[in-house]
């Protein structure tokens, strides 16, 4: 192509490559990532990173956020990613920089949280030779990745990142990992961005045809005791309007997974709450006595489901999903629809409005027989508490907090039965409200992604609601809160104790303790260890609260501080998570006290 100079002299235009800077490969990572719209990085240095890092000094368009351990940062990024629904990134060094991702990328593949995890890599002509800090990060999280690249070519970078993004946030989100050796990062190329993705085999946009539709609406319109089971991919997808529009509709009642908490009004008179292991009895009795149960976006996991050949054993199931590996994994089920549940929901509730079928926000009359058995179930067995005068109820707190912040805060949880009582006691009202690790149950998870809400959302409130032995896995990311000026607040639980594995010793082992006290058994009426002073070393403010009557005024001082706050509240160890359903056993082995 010719073009005309100041000087009017015709001349030949650069070509793109010409044109283009001349960068090293973590300056084109970093160029790369803020093209991608990165917004924050959860970075920990080290020797196979330095690269990276000296070229993120230089961007003025991504706040980089030292976490004070790896793990921390990746919860970080996950917090982040559940709270937007974009892509977490967080980088960190090779060998136990790497290592210490680990745990954090299981969980968003379990999870299906969009993320995109960078780590170094000791130069290539080092890589299995047992250099300092090597490990194949590569191979080590096969088993848990969308995908992985170790990059072996500098001008590949641009290209992956690309793809890497595309893939963590596309069709079933989860991890992407991407591994660069140092010599890499310490080339020099010319940058060229790639116009677009293409990937042989990689299909995300799954949208069914009409007749599966035709065949649910017709399954529909000859049941009698239909239910909604949801879980976390209709927040995933984005679909919650339409899933309340389809069951306004049908005037089918909706249970939820806990993933799925936040994807329906709990406050809806088609509202069965969450079901499970300690989820509500009237969801579990409504989902198992269901003749008809449309699965939207869960995946019958063991949790939700107990003796997996007795779930909904006499009931037709329709499963509704964008993973083909997820239908008919755990459960047979007679209708399987493989598609993008938004586009279908929609298209449902198109088709339901051609049929002149009108949304009921209220006084449902469609399944009367239904509705009265649901409600004799919810007269009956609704979740509760034996309220006292003094001693603080870990139910009480929580109910307590969802009034103060009247349940519009984003909430946080490690696990434990502290994660059980925050979905109980909680009202969860709007999607991407409660980040909790669900599927693979990571202790120490809350306080870090409460960090990575928190910087998605200032404004907001966000709480992590925790338990003393889980909050301590990770403590050191007070530091990171305090010195990066991030006003994540904290609620512990504080029962000296692994609850939950203390009440499973209750329950099935006589109330034998095997290693589950966490205080100081040289002192026992000591509340160890010592939160205020543990607090007070990073610069936080704590309170410890010991007593019922101080506990309101004490959870305001929390949500009006400007700061990062931590509230040490003592409850008793004796509390159970009720109602509960044993491993393994089904819905009709309820303990409910």
């Amino acid at each position: 192509m010719k073009t005309k100079s100041k000087s009017a002299r015709t001349e030949k235009k650069p070509s793109t490559r010409e044109a283009a800077p001349v960068l090293n490969g973590a300056e084109i990572l970093v160029a790369c990532l803020e093209r991608a719209g990165v917004e924050v990085i959860f970075a920990y240095p080290g020797g196979a990173s330095m690269p990276i890092h000296q070229a993120l000094t230089k961007s003025k368009k991504m706040r980089v956020v030292l976490p004070r351990h790896e793990q921390g940062g990746i919860f970080a990024a996950e917090g982040y990613a559940r709270a937007t629904g974009k892509a977490g990134v967080c980088i960190t060094t090779s060998g136990p920089g790497a290592t210490n991702l680990v745990t954090g990328i299981a969980d968003a593949w379990m999870d299906s949280t969009p993320l995109v995890a960078i780590t170094g890599q000791v130069p290539q002509n080092m890589i299995g030779r047992g250099a300092f800090q090597e490990t194949d990060i590569f191979g080590i999280t096969l088993p848990m990745v969308k995908h992985s690249y170790l990059v072996w070519d500098i001008e590949e970078i641009p290209r992956i990142v690309k793809e890497a993004f595309y893939i963590a946030e596309s069709g079933r989100p989860g991890p992407v990992l991407i591994d660069i050796p140092k010599n890499i990062q310490n080339q020099t190329t010319r940058l060229v961005f790639p116009k677009s993705v293409s990937l042989r085999g990689y299909n995300p946009v799954q949208r069914t045809d009409d007749k599966p539709l035709r065949e649910m609406l017709a399954l529909i319109a000859n049941a009698k005791k239909p239910v909604i089971y949801s879980g976390g991919g209709v927040i995933t997808a984005g679909a919650t309007a339409e899933l309340l529009e389809f069951a306004e509709r049908t005037q089918i009642p909706v249970t939820t997974t806990l993933m799925g908490l936040g994807a329906f009004p709990p406050s809806h008179p088609l509202s069965l709450s969450w079901l499970g292991m300690h989820g509500a009895v009237y969801a579990n009795n409504a989902t198992n006595e269901a003749d008809l149960l449309l699965a939207i976006g869960s995946r019958f996991d063991d949790r939700v489901t107990g003796k997996v050949e007795k779930f909904c054993e006499h009931g037709v199931i329709v499963h509704m999903d964008i993973d083909n590996s997820e239908i008919n994994k755990n459960k047979h089920v007679r209708l399987p629809i493989l598609t993008d549940l938004k586009y279908a929901l929609g298209r449902l509730n198109r088709m339901l409005e051609q049929e002149g079928t009108r949304r009921v926000a209220k006084n449902q009359t469609r399944f009367p027989e239904w509705y009265a058995q649901i409600a004799q179930w919810k007269a009956r067995y609704p979740f509760g508490y034996k309220n006292t005068s003094d001693v603080i109820q870990p139910q009480y707190v929580i109910e307590l907090l969802n009034e103060m912040t009247k349940g519009d805060a984003i909430i946080t949880t490690g696990v434990g039965q502290h994660q059980m009582w925050a979905a109980q006691y909680y009202q969860f009202n709007k999607p991407r409200t409660l980040i909790t690790s669900g599927g693979f149950g990571t202790m120490g998870f809350g306080y870090p992604a409460a960090l990575g809400a928190k910087i998605a959302f200032p404004h907001k409130q966000v709480v992590d609601i925790d338990g003393d032995g889980s909050f301590l896995m990770n403590v050191q990311e007070l530091a990171t809160a305090h010195i990066e000026g991030i006003a994540a607040k904290a609620i512990i639980l504080n029962n000296q104790h692994l609850g939950m594995v203390v009440q499973w010793e209750d329950r099935f082992h006589a109330g034998n303790r095997g290693h589950t006290f966490l205080g100081d058994p040289k002192d026992l009426k000591r509340i160890y260890p010592d939160y205020k002073q543990i607090c007070k070393g990073f610069g936080v403010t704590c309170e410890s609260i010991r007593h019922k009557k101080d506990l309101p005024a004490a959870i305001q001082r929390m949500l009006d501080s400007k700061e990062t706050y931590v509230l040490d509240v003592q409850v008793p160890y004796t509390e159970h998570v009720l109602p509960m359903i044993p491993s393994g056993a089904s819905y009709k082995g309820v303990i409910i006290e």
